[in-house]
């Protein structure tokens, strides 16, 4: 279904469906078990290609293929029960030295401030939030959660300000911390600058509902 999608643009190059199928394989190759039950592979993958096949990328979108390529690399780790982590990313690189048709895939690890909940790390105490159904795992001391590509998790949504909130981590709960917003903060639609959470609150920013478990005893499975 890929490759027919974007078949015009990759006419005599590289095909997106051969970019996916090697970063499962890229993926499968790096998967490395921690125990019986967690494996985890890398969450970081680059693309190197040629400049014929990199202005094809740019010319069809180059932000809309990454997501399609980083969603099909999540679609296979919640398959095979993988775990990551930090937030899966996908680049593609321009490299001189390539030919056409020809490219190169590398990845790696590196821990983010916030991992997608999936079911390998359905078992995770860290806490949890839910936004418009996406669930992700705080496993940084601080979560930046807004609209601009510099959080650590991008919402979609005019309302919120480019760094909206902040969770902070902290042994005695996790805090939540209004960055100056625009359209401010609510907790349980009280307007907060700074709050410190409990299991089960609703927060909204924007048009946006975020809710917030404690971790594995309370709300994990939720």
């Amino acid at each position: 279904m890929v490759n027919t999608a974007f078949a015009k643009t990759f006419r005599a190059s590289v095909k997106p469906v051969e970019l996916v199928s090697a970063l499962r394989k890229e993926a499968d190759s790096k998967a490395a078990a921690v125990d019986h039950n967690r494996t985890v592979i890398p969450n970081l993958y680059d693309i190197r290609l040629s400049v014929a096949d990199y202005k094809a990328v740019v010319d069809w979108g180059e932000d809309a293929l990454r997501q399609e390529f980083e969603d099909s690399l999540k679609d296979h780790a919640n398959f095979q029960r993988y775990a990551l982590v930090g937030a899966l990313s996908v680049r593609f690189l321009k490299d001189d030295t390539l030919s056409t048709g020809r490219f190169a895939i590398s990845s790696r690890s590196s821990r983010g401030a916030a991992v997608a909940a999936s079911p390998s790390t359905q078992n995770s105490r860290h806490p949890l939030i839910d936004i418009d159904g996406q669930r992700y795992h705080l496993t940084g001391e601080v979560t930046i959660v807004g609209r601009g590509s510099e959080a650590d998790i991008v919402v979609n949504d005019s309302g919120v300000s480019r760094q909206h909130v902040k969770f902070e981590v902290t042994d005695f709960g996790t805090i939540l911390i209004d960055l100056g917003s625009t359209n401010g903060t609510f907790v349980e639609d009280q307007r907060i600058k700074e709050a410190t959470l409990l299991d089960g609150n609703a927060i909204t920013i924007g048009r946006t509902t975020i809710m917030y478990w404690d971790g594995l005893l309370s709300g994990g499975d939720a």
